[in-house]
């Protein structure tokens, strides 16, 4: 069984102090896990009275079962309330665990070979259920011990392994024996089957917060725009596809005076100057143009199939609308404007060149006023 199944149920590595509300579902998932063996136990000590009371067996076999029960079980239990199993990376102590419960039912096999068929169901059972939360390594090894000393027995055993039906209490303590194993093997099973399903809701919930942090990476936080990684990316595309000898245009948009709007009228309100930059150029570009921040007060525009003179009318037209906008919802006397600068792809370019000539064309119109856009030449 992988460590991602056995994460499914609270385990994993236990360095650390564990927060409350795991250390409080593990021991819940270990007290659960107990009272079922302990349940195990009491019906495979039902069988055995009933083959005491048969005379098939002595009455020192089902009251030292019911002891070596007890005492196993608490032993398990005093760890599991301490939080011992909590420091390894199956707090569940699967493999001790397991291993204890064989030798309990090998040992009652050498005892009692006139019913050791009980004994090698059980087994069986317990080994099936090991191995849902072992690892293949562990799983190896008990099953290599647990053989060896299967056959150890055989080898010392006198008599053979029976199943006694001889009467009617020895039928019935046999067609109870059945009834009880046949249930565990199905519990088994349904356990199996409850960690592959929740094994896959923990993978598609991993895999849907994994395209969240994925969308957020690519994504500004405070205008909802894609980020500067995001839109660059997206100009290194449109250059793929202009050098196949589509136009492609790009402006690098600065909010004039930006500093002075966060210094007169806070950053809350330079915030929201951003958020609305941000909405009325996203609300009014085409559908197959991209508009991202690039950084601070610095917005980027990729224009894709436009040339030079086009791309001027597009953003002239987003720069008057800016400007036109009523800002003194958010304080008396805002006024906000935006300068842009536009280059076009040439042949041969990177991104880092069309930036550069965009941004030198940004800094043309800052110099020549703001308010204004200005294109590059070259």
């Amino acid at each position: 069984m992988s460590r991602a199944a056995l994460a499914v149920n609270g385990e994993g590595s236990g360095a650390g102090a564990l927060p409350v509300d795991v250390a409080q579902r593990r021991l819940g998932q270990r007290r659960e896990m107990l009272v079922l063996q302990a349940l195990s136990y009491v019906l495979g000590d039902i069988v055995l009275w009933i083959y005491a009371y048969a005379g098939t067996v002595p009455l020192t076999i089902p009251v030292s079962f019911l002891l070596c029960a007890i005492g196993l079980t608490g032993l398990f239990a005093v760890l599991s309330e301490f939080g011992v199993g909590d420091r390894f990376e199956d707090h569940f102590l699967t493999t001790p665990q397991s291993a204890s419960n064989i030798v309990v039912q090998l040992g009652f096999l050498l005892a009692a070979p006139e019913i050791g068929y009980i004994f090698l169901s059980v087994v069986f059972v317990i080994f099936g259920f090991a191995s849902l939360r072992m690892t293949s390594r562990e799983a190896i090894v008990l099953w290599a011990l647990t053989g060896t000393a299967v056959a150890a027995i055989f080898l010392l055993l006198k008599t053979p392994v029976a199943l006694p039906i001889a009467t009617t209490a020895e039928w019935l303590a046999a067609a109870f024996s059945f009834f009880v194993t046949i249930g565990q093997c199905a519990y088994v099973g349904l356990f199996g089957s409850t960690m592959r399903k929740s094994l896959h809701q923990r993978t598609v919930e991993l895999r849907s917060a994994y395209l969240r942090i994925e969308e957020l990476a690519q994504t500004d936080e405070l205008t909802g725009l894609p980020n500067r990684r995001s839109i660059v990316k997206m100009l290194d595309d449109e250059i793929a596809r202009g050098k196949r000898g589509t136009p492609c245009a790009v402006a690098m948009i600065d909010i004039d005076w930006f500093k002075r709007i966060n210094d007169s009228h806070g950053h809350p309100a330079g915030d929201e100057v951003l958020r609305t930059v941000a909405i009325t150029v996203f609300a009014n570009i085409r559908a197959n143009d991209r508009f991202g921040r690039y950084g601070g007060e610095e917005f980027l525009l990729v224009l894709p199939d436009t040339p030079r003179d086009e791309a001027a009318r597009i953003v002239e037209r987003l720069r008057a609308m800016i400007a036109g906008l009523d800002w003194n919802v958010f304080a008396i006397d805002m006024a906000v404007t935006i300068s842009a600068g536009i280059a076009t792809l040439a042949p041969n370019d990177c991104s880092d060149a069309i930036l550069a000539r965009a941004d030198r064309a940004l800094y043309a119109a800052k110099a020549g006023g703001r308010n204004r856009i200005a294109t590059d030449q070259s």
